[in-house]
């Protein structure tokens, strides 16, 4: 459905795949896909992810480990995967989608800021491990993004009050996203590895 919201091109340049990442056969097929299509792995985008909102003392153990299995080990899942084909061609881009979560406490966010911290962690060794063999990895930790997820855990008072806490006053767009990763996938960005670029207006400056 978002291959097909894309604006007309020509034939083959654009392929939309389902992929669960929480899935190591759908994973692996879906990078054979790409592969096949393609005929190589370039840059790899980890953006899925998940939130349960609870009580740490309240948090389902199930969906600890949902969000856990998503966040994170899906992150490594796709990372393996592609990476391997990266590493065979001894080059390739990853950039992970951490959060400021992943560097601050947020109330109610036990498993989600737990995920994301551990997505810093993964990267920082992809990094060490890949970097002198041609492939990149790094974060991107955003603030609050106006999502769909996004919005369900932050429109509302809470969501308002946070933004007071933002210098720049408001939550982060898609697109201003976007642009941070297409910085980190450039080949300006060549030289950055095990870096986190904190695109949070500053509210981890504090």
């Amino acid at each position: 459905a978002a291959a097909a919201e894309l604006p007309a091109v020509t034939a083959g340049e654009h392929l939309g795949l389902a992929c669960d990442v929480t899935d190591d056969g759908s994973v692996a097929a879906a990078v054979q896909q790409v592969v096949d299509a393609a005929g190589s792995m370039d840059v790899l985008v980890n953006c899925a992810g998940i939130v349960a909102l609870d009580a740490a003392e309240d948090l389902d153990a199930g969906a600890w480990a949902r969000t856990l299995d998503v966040n994170l080990t899906g992150t490594f899942r796709l990372a393996q995967a592609v990476g391997r084909h990266m590493l065979a061609a001894g080059t390739g881009r990853i950039v992970n989608i951490a959060s400021q979560a992943a560097h601050v406490g947020l109330d109610r966010h036990a498993a989600y800021c737990a995920s994301k911290a551990g997505v810093l962690g993964l990267t920082r060794v992809l990094a060490l491990e890949w970097g002198g063999r041609g492939v990149t990895v790094n974060t991107v930790s955003p603030t609050v993004v106006l999502t769909d997820l996004g919005r369900a855990a932050w429109a509302n008072a809470a969501g308002i009050r946070h933004q007071d806490e933002i210098p720049t006053g408001r939550f982060a767009t898609p697109a201003e996203i976007a642009a941070a990763v297409l910085f980190l996938a450039s080949d300006g960005a060549a030289m950055v590895n095990g870096a986190d670029l904190r695109v949070d207006g500053g509210f981890t400056i504090r």
